[in-house]
């Protein structure tokens, strides 16, 4: 039996120190250690809604059509165990933008406003020297998806092209520096990556850049894309995973169809910015990030959406590509980075200060190859179920850790889940509480108990979590909103 060693400790207090060999300040430029003076590195972050890991070619899906992110993939670092912590919408972009954990900013459930107690990527890079832009869908403002969102509460971004939350593609809008609703033509995406690219190109000279773009798909609606890219999935050709029950198997694969729609039109988007970047002479000193927010059950285990601790939910494409470090060379890391990571990593890299409040940890020296993998757990949960994975549905809050082959899960009742995932990728076999597997178990067990203490979390009931913040929320644990 496969043992798991951490080395987390170690990590955690030396990959800070990836930023110590640069002069750090406001310039545009930075001192490497040797003299060379380089530009900071511009950064194009891209990230979709709900699009699983596996959902890619060069992830070894051989019915989705990927070619722009399998050519991405060859030419960057592929983080094979990229893992959403809390895999819901707005927890994991108040992670994306704080470096913080969910307890600790207090967005567990959708629809809760993000705070401004924590410093934010964005006015990190901002105080770097560099512009700032928004584009897209933000679900960060609170209970009014359509609200106009003032400059205070966009967490320092400054070009502004946003909404709080639509899934209707064809009809969506967003607002720029008034309060005035105004409309992406046609399919939402492929407008916004159109804004995308006249924003890169507006910006290739003069000071470094900061910009995301977040899509709103795949998320479900599934049969909302383009016609083109509809009419290359039909349900009867999809393959399915082996864990889909065959009670969902018609409805799996009518749902995978349109969802590999959407995935096509974005691939096609990704390959739009690529070319923009490669046009505007920015491809070698851009940093591009594509991933996503969470994953999509679409009916494996027999769920829905996302939440849920099985690999669909939590496992999210991240692709890293940045030439000037390592060239143009596709590059596998197993080593699981999870959402409050992504941002001191990209500081790390862009050689910008990374502030006190962030708790994740910085792997840009991983990606410099200045330090080796660890075979890192890092940290699920669902602190409070709702929706889709509310009480009624079989939703349940977890804590758990997922490492480059495992996956440990228990909830309020104790030890839930075990999974040996190279060995059974699809999580076909709960090995929990099985003797055989008992010392494993028991070694993964105090690994979680550190990552518990490590974010003071001390594994409470949901409605805890709830009075202690102060929501207010319906009977399916969801904060009411509306659109």
């Amino acid at each position: 039996m496969a043992t798991v060693k951490i080395n987390r400790r170690q990590l955690l207090k030396t990959a800070g120190a990836g930023t110590a060999s640069l002069m750090l300040g406001s310039s545009p430029d930075f001192q490497v250690s040797g003299g060379e003076t380089c530009r900071k590195p511009n950064l194009v972050f891209v990230f979709a809604d709900q699009w699983r890991a596996e959902a890619a070619g060069y992830a070894g899906n051989q019915v989705v059509r990927t070619p722009n992110l399998d050519r991405l993939a060859g030419e960057s670092f592929n983080f094979r165990t990229a893992v959403s912590g809390c895999p819901v919408c707005c927890p994991y972009r108040a992670s994306l933008l704080t470096g913080q954990h969910p307890l600790t900013h207090g967005v567990f459930l959708n629809d809760a406003p993000l705070g401004n107690d924590a410093a934010s990527i964005a006015q990190a890079y901002s105080e770097a020297g560099y512009d700032t832009g928004y584009i897209g869908k933000w679900h960060l403002d609170g209970i009014d998806r359509s609200a106009f969102i003032p400059p205070e509460r966009r967490q320092g971004f400054q070009f502004w092209r946003a909404f709080g939350c639509t899934h209707d593609y064809n009809n969506s809008f967003h607002y720029g520096n008034e309060n005035v609703k105004l409309s992406w033509e046609g399919y939402d995406a492929i407008a916004q990556t159109r804004e995308a690219n006249h924003y890169i190109r507006e910006h290739a000279e003069g000071k470094p850049f900061c910009l995301f773009l977040s899509w709103g798909s795949p998320h479900a609606p599934y049969h909302t894309a383009p016609d083109k890219y509809r009419s290359l999935f039909r349900p009867e050709d999809i393959k399915l995973r082996a864990n889909v029950p065959e009670r969902d198997m018609p409805r799996a694969r009518e749902a995978l169809a349109g969802y590999y729609a959407h995935i096509a039109a974005l691939d096609d988007c990704i390959g739009d910015l690529l070319d923009t970047l490669d046009e505007t002479g920015t491809s070698s000193n851009t940093i591009f990030v594509f991933t996503s927010d969470h994953g999509d059950m679409l009916y494996s285990q027999g769920g829905q959406k996302k939440q849920q601790p099985w690999d669909e939910s939590i496992r999210v494409p991240f692709l890293l590509r940045y030439p000037d470090i390592h060239g143009n060379r596709g590059q596998v890391i197993n080593m699981p980075i999870n959402t409050p990571d992504i941002m001191p990593t990209l500081l790390g890299l862009s050689g910008i200060r990374i502030p006190s409040s962030v708790e994740g940890c910085d792997y840009s020296r991983l990606i410099s190859r200045e330090l080796p993998e660890t075979d890192n757990a890092v940290l699920i949960s669902c602190p409070s179920p709702f929706g889709q994975w509310q009480r009624k549905r079989g939703g349940r809050e977890y804590r758990g850790v997922r490492s480059a082959r495992y996956t440990y899960v228990r909830d309020l009742q104790g030890p839930w889940l075990l999974y040996d995932n190279l060995a059974d990728p699809e999580q076909l076999n709960n090995f929990c509480n099985n003797p055989v597997y008992a010392k494993l178990q028991g070694r993964l067990d105090v690994i979680l108990a550190a990552r518990l203490k490590d974010t003071h979390d001390s594994f409470r009931p949901g409605p805890e979590y709830i009075k202690r913040w102060g929501y207010a929320v319906d009977a399916s644990g969801t904060i009411p909103y509306s659109n």
